[in-house]
C-alpha cells in the first residue's frame, strides 16, 4: 500500500494506481463518487489520492466532515480552493476577498431572508410556476431536469433581480448565465485564466451581465423602478465606511447567489421529482398534507413550513443525491484528524454523496425512506454533521431555507395541476457537471389532473 507520510511522521494511506501527474484523474472525472467511495472502502475515514500533480486528502464519515467544517479558515481555506469562480463573480467578492469581509458581504444578505421577504418570495415563485405550465397543455412528455432549470432559472431571476428580469432581461439572462455555467470545469478548477474557449464565452457573458445590472442599477436609482427583491435589499446595504455598494460588487452578489442557488435548487427540485415518482406510495399523504395545510392557509409561508411530509421527501433527495459530490479546502497549515497531520499545501476534501451512505449513520442507506427524518428516527440530528448536502456548521449555506421553500411551492403546484410518470424508471447520476443532477434525457410524461379542490382554484392560477 502506497501512503503519504505526514509531518509527524504518521502515514495516511494512498489509494494506489494512477498516472503520473494526471494521478486518478480520469477516473475522477468519470466518477468521483465511486473513487471517494472506493477509497473510504480501502483505507477508511482519511485517504489522499494525486489530482493533476496536487495530493488531495479524503475525509469521509461525521468525524471527517465535522472536523472539515470546523477548521478555522486560516487552517482550511475555501477561497483558495475556489478561484474558478472568480472571473465568474468578480474581483472583491466571495472567494476574492478576505473571510472577513465575505462574512460581512453575506450578512448583507439576511435581510433578504427575513420571513417577511420570503412571504413575498413564495407568491413570486407561485406566478412563475403557474406562467410556465399555461405553457405545457393538457398532456404531454418533458426533459425534467431541463424544466426545473428553465423553472428555477426565472424564479431566481424574479426573485433576486425583479420583474424587470421577467419583463425584459429573462431570455438574455438565461443564455448570459449559461455561458458563465460553461466556465465551471475542471480545468478552470486548477488553470481559472486558461484560454479555453468556453473561459472566453464565460468572460464576455460577465461584461455583459455587468453591463445589464449597471443599467438596472441606474433605473432604480433614478426611482422609475422599484420592487421587493434581493436587489433592492443590496441596494439599500452599506459597507462599513458608510459608503454604498458599487454596481459591480452589487453584480458579484447577485451572480455568487444565483449560482449558489440556482442549480442546486433545479437538481434537488428534479431528484424531488424523482423519488416522488419513483416511490408512488409518497404521493397520496404529500396531497392530504397539501389540500390541508394550503387549502386552510393559502400558500403561505407559515404553510410551506407545516408541509413537513414534503420537507421530508426533499431532505431525503438532498442525501441520496446531494447537488455538490464533494467540497474541497486548500490546506494552508498541517491539519490534525485522528492523529494524522495533513500537510499544508495540499487539498482537503469531503464528499457529501459518500457520507449520506454510510451505513453506521443511515439506516438501510441506499433506500428511499424520508420517515427516517421523522421522530424518534431523526437520523439526521442523531449524529451531528451527517447531513451535509448544503455544508455545515459555520459553512451552511445561508440559502438553505430559500432553497427547501422553492422547492415545495414548485412540487405544490406541479402536483395539484398535473399527474406525472418516469418514462425510465433508472435514473444515474451525471457526474460531469460541477451541480450533480440525472442524465438526459430525464424524461417525464405529465397529464393534467381533472379536477382541482376549490381551496386550490386561486394558488393554481396566481399571478
Amino acid at each position: 500500500m502506497t501512503a503519504v507520510m505526514s509531518s509527524d511522521g504518521k502515514r495516511i494511506p494512498r489509494l494506489a494506481g494512477g498516472l503520473p501527474y494526471l494521478g486518478h484523474a480520469i477516473e475522477f472525472h468519470r466518477n468521483p463518487v465511486g473513487l471517494i467511495q472506493r477509497g473510504r472502502d480501502r483505507h477508511g475515514e482519511l485517504f489522499s489520492f494525486l489530482l493533476f500533480g496536487k495530493l488531495v486528502h479524503v475525509l469521509t464519515g461525521a468525524a471527517g466532515n465535522e472536523a472539515f467544517f470546523r477548521a478555522p479558515d486560516n487552517v482550511l481555506s475555501a477561497r483558495e480552493a475556489y478561484q474558478f469562480t472568480v472571473p465568474i463573480f468578480g474581483k472583491g467578492v466571495a472567494y476574492d476577498t478576505t473571510p472577513e469581509l465575505m462574512d460581512a458581504q453575506l450578512r448583507m444578505i439576511h435581510p433578504a431572508l427575513r420571513d417577511e421577504k420570503m412571504q413575498s418570495y413564495a407568491q413570486f415563485i407561485a406566478a412563475e410556476v403557474n406562467e410556465t405550465l399555461d405553457s405545457w397543455g393538457d398532456t404531454g412528455e418533458l426533459d425534467l431536469l431541463s424544466a426545473m432549470n428553465e423553472i428555477t432559472i426565472r424564479t431566481a431571476g424574479r426573485c433576486l433581480i425583479g420583474t424587470e428580469f421577467r419583463m425584459g432581461m429573462a431570455k438574455e439572462f438565461a443564455r448570459l448565465y449559461h455561458d458563465l455555467e460553461g466556465g465551471i470545469n475542471t480545468v478552470a478548477f486548477f488553470a481559472p485564466s486558461f484560454p479555453l474557449p468556453a473561459m472566453q464565452r464565460r468572460d464576455r457573458a460577465r461584461v455583459r451581465v455587468a453591463k445589464l445590472m449597471s443599467n438596472l442599477i441606474a433605473m432604480r436609482r433614478t426611482g422609475t423602478a422599484t420592487t421587493d427583491d434581493f436587489l433592492d435589499t443590496l441596494m439599500a446595504a452599506r459597507n462599513a465606511d458608510g459608503s454604498p455598494l458599487s454596481d459591480d460588487t452589487i453584480t458579484g452578489l447577485l451572480l455568487t447567489l444565483l449560482f449558489a442557488g440556482q442549480h442546486t435548487s433545479a437538481v434537488l427540485a428534479t431528484w424531488t421529482g424523482i423519488l416522488l415518482m419513483q416511490n408512488q406510495q409518497l404521493l397520496e399523504p404529500i396531497l392530504a398534507e397539501q389540500a390541508a395545510v394550503i387549502g386552510a392557509q393559502g400558500l403561505s409561508l407559515t404553510a410551506l413550513k407545516h408541509l413537513i411530509l414534503l420537507e421530508r421527501c426533499i431532505k431525503e433527495a438532498e442525501r441520496l443525491y446531494p447537488p455538490l459530490v464533494m467540497l474541497m479546502r486548500t490546506v494552508l497549515e498541517d491539519f490534525e484528524f485522528k492523529g494524522h497531520a495533513v500537510p499544508a499545501g495540499s487539498l482537503a476534501m469531503v464528499s457529501p454523496a459518500v457520507s449520506h451512505r454510510i451505513p453506521g449513520i443511515f439506516a438501510d442507506p441506499a433506500r428511499c425512506d424520508p420517515a427516517r427524518f421523522a421522530p424518534p428516527r431523526e437520523e439526521d440530528r442523531r449524529t451531528p454533521y451527517a447531513l451535509i448536502g448544503f455544508g455545515g456548521g459555520k459553512h451552511r449555506c445561508i440559502g438553505l431555507a430559500f432553497a427547501y421553500y422553492q422547492v415545495k411551492v414548485i412540487w405544490s403546484i406541479l402536483l395539484k395541476r398535473y399527474e406525472f410518470a418516469l418514462l425510465n424508471e433508472s435514473h444515474r447520476p451525471n457526474y460531469a457537471t460541477f451541480v450533480v443532477g440525472p442524465r438526459q434525457p430525464c424524461v417525464v410524461r405529465y397529464r393534467r389532473r381533472t379536477s382541482i379542490e376549490p381551496e386550490w382554484r386561486s394558488i393554481a392560477h396566481a399571478r
